[in-house]
């Protein structure tokens, strides 16, 4: 026994030390592997920068200035990490182009505009052109405070001698395109839950009443209501003896309660501006701040009458005061003292001797937006059949059918196309009906019903573009159920977007996005579909590389509309990215095979920062 045991002992010693033996070693593998994965990284890494470095000296001497500005803004954004001294000269650069690619888009602007209203007779919906200055704003403010504020100085003194020669009179209700700029700043860091820093840029704004200024504080509750309420305090505080404040300062401090994202403001012709969310819920704020409100409020509106003869000057004026009473009073019924409610009854009383026709007969759903529920999708269908029937000219009776048509696509209901096929303008007819194709294909996307978006692909009056946007779509939603099926309308989707005009931009950005559909669907195929897409794009006038979108629109003398939406599949961004971190130079010499200064710029930026930015958790 005592042999057996220390035969046993032996062998387990012997085990024992093999084991010990064989840790340093795996250890030591993995330290090395380590290393050397390390030691790729880093060549990577100062390859990229490299790379980042020498498409900065092309992007100085590209002729278009909304290019350069965007691709030196880009350049030194990715470049931050590594080199701050070099990004921050390239920003200042990109401002200098900025500027000057922003006066040219605005002269190219106003020149739409007037050919526009010449063919509507006075109403226009225009796709405005990207704000440059703002996106290099935006991207050095992540980044530098004070080189920020350097840029908005610089805005600020820019618009500040434009406004020498305006005859326009300021809206006392929105922010100035300088603070404007600032609280675009503030949101954009607000969004990257950078609070501190967000606030920091938009606490010069927030000392303004505005639409924008208010919309933010809202913003701002939903991230931090302590926060948020304490500068609502503030300007409850500072409102009640300011004698700048008048109905529309009492208006839009309501809206931070009892309508959030909801804002009404009046002028003195009875009418009124208002700009609304999808939602409007009640926030819940302390008594103590619900009463600060008002309290404030009713400082406001009980302010005195002008004298007999005297102007009102206020923003609101009269019928606007009348109407701000009217609209928040049952606000006041519901919690303010009964005195105060009573001396507002007797104010809007003494108002009514005073006020005009148009404000009388304000219509009171208007009036009561956003205070009560919506009435039901049927009554307001009714409503408007009603208003069909007492139509008595062609124009009153397209214009109804055009409403009815809106009202249905939005909601998916097909009945959208059969009326827009009863407007009787031939010409106006046919541009709504493709417009509420467009929609209704958009809106099955959107919601995730590939068969009904599937049906407009291929009954509904659609452009090639869009048309290769649905079915890429649908393809994508359907491979998760039926990878065939999803295979066999890919297929359908590359041969559409083949039949876009060669010369055409709407061909490479078709094609880029046949390659992403392809990373879900196939994704062996994506190298050599980008590869079409980048010869594509050589032979095609216009192609950016970016600013993929869709836009439907149609024109008449009776209204217009415009509805654009963001299509990041037709970009170059998200596919050079995927494509650099499966095989690096391989991607580059992909991205060298553009032509073009823009689709090339775009897509060595994606590669670069596909290496250089940290990964997410």
């Amino acid at each position: 026994m005592k042999t057996i045991i220390v035969a046993v002992c032996f062998l387990i010693g012997i085990v024992a030390q093999a084991q010990t033996q064989e840790k340093p070693v795996k250890t030591a593998a993995k330290s090395e592997a380590s290393a050397e994965a390390e030691l790729a990284l880093k060549e990577r890494r100062e390859k990229a920068r490299s790379l980042l470095v020498a498409l900065s000296s092309d992007a100085r001497t590209f002729h278009d200035e909304t290019l350069r500005a965007r691709s030196l803004a880009r350049i030194a954004d990715a470049l931050w990490q590594v080199d701050p001294e070099q990004g921050r000269l390239m920003f200042r650069k990109a401002w200098e182009a900025a500027e000057v690619a922003d006066s040219d888009s605005d002269k190219k602007l106003q020149e739409e505009i007037k050919q526009v209203k010449s063919r509507t007779g006075g109403g226009y919906a225009i796709n405005t052109p990207p704000n440059i200055r703002r996106e290099v704003l935006r991207l050095a403010a992540r980044h530098d405070r004070a080189l920020g504020e350097e840029f908005l100085e610089k805005l600020r003194v820019q618009k500040l001698e434009a406004a020498t020669s305006a005859t326009e009179k300021p809206n006392p209700n929105r922010l100035s395109e300088v603070m404007g700029q600032r609280l675009s700043v503030a949101r954009d860091l607000l969004l990257n839950g950078e609070l501190e820093r967000a606030l920091q840029f938009a606490d010069p704004v927030l000392a303004q009443i505005t639409i924008e200024s208010m919309n933010f504080l809202g913003q701002v509750r939903e991230k931090n209501a302590t926060l948020a309420d304490a500068r609502y305090a503030a300007l409850l505080a500072s409102s009640t003896n300011n004698q700048q404040a008048d109905a529309n300062t009492v208006s839009l401090l309501s809206s931070y309660i009892f309508t959030p994202g909801l804002f009404m403001t009046f002028n003195g012709t009875s009418t009124s501006t208002s700009q609304s969310t999808d939602k409007i819920i009640p926030a819940p704020v302390a008594p103590e701040l619900k009463n600060g409100f008002f309290q404030t409020a009713a400082a406001i509106l009980l302010r005195p009458l002008p004298a007999p003869g005297q102007p009102d000057t206020t923003s609101a004026g009269i019928d606007g005061k009348y109407l701000v009473i009217k609209r928040l009073l049952p606000f006041f019924e519901q919690s303010a003292p009964p005195a105060m409610v009573e001396s507002l009854r007797g104010h809007m009383s003494a108002l009514n001797t005073l006020i005009s026709d148009g404000a009388r007969r304000y219509d009171q759903e208007s009036l009561n937006e956003g205070m009560r529920a919506e009435k039901p999708a049927a009554d307001r269908e009714q409503a408007l059949l009603d208003r069909l029937d007492r139509a008595k000219t062609s124009a009153e009776r397209d214009s109804i059918y055009i409403q009815l048509a809106r009202f249905a696509s939005n909601t998916g209901d097909m009945r959208a196309r059969e009326f827009a096929s009863k407007i009787e303008d031939t010409e106006v007819r046919k541009q709504v009906q493709a417009y509420m194709d467009a929609t209704l294909a958009l809106y099955f996307v959107e919601k995730k019903k590939p068969d009904q978006a599937l049906e407009m692909a291929h009954k509904g009056e659609l452009t090639q573009i869009i048309k290769t946007w649905v079915l890429t779509q649908t393809a994508k939603l359907l491979a998760k159920t039926d990878k065939d099926k999803a295979q066999e309308v890919l297929d359908e989707a590359a041969t559409e977007a083949r039949r876009i005009e060669v010369s055409d931009a709407n061909l490479p950005r078709a094609l880029i996005g046949v390659a992403n559909a392809l990373k879900v669907i196939d994704p062996g195929r994506v190298w050599d579909a980008t590869f079409d897409a980048v010869k594509a794009a050589n032979s095609a006038e216009g192609f950016t590389g970016e600013d993929g979108e869709i836009v439907l629109t149609f024109q008449s003398k009776g209204g217009s509309s415009v509805h654009t939406k963001d299509v990041p599949d037709f970009d170059l961004e998200g596919i050079f990215k995927e494509l650099a971190l499966q095989d690096y130079d391989r991607a580059v010499e992909l991205a060298r095979g553009f032509q073009g200064e823009g689709p090339r710029a775009v897509a060595t930026i994606a590669i670069a920062r596909a290496i250089l930015e940290p990964k997410k958790k």
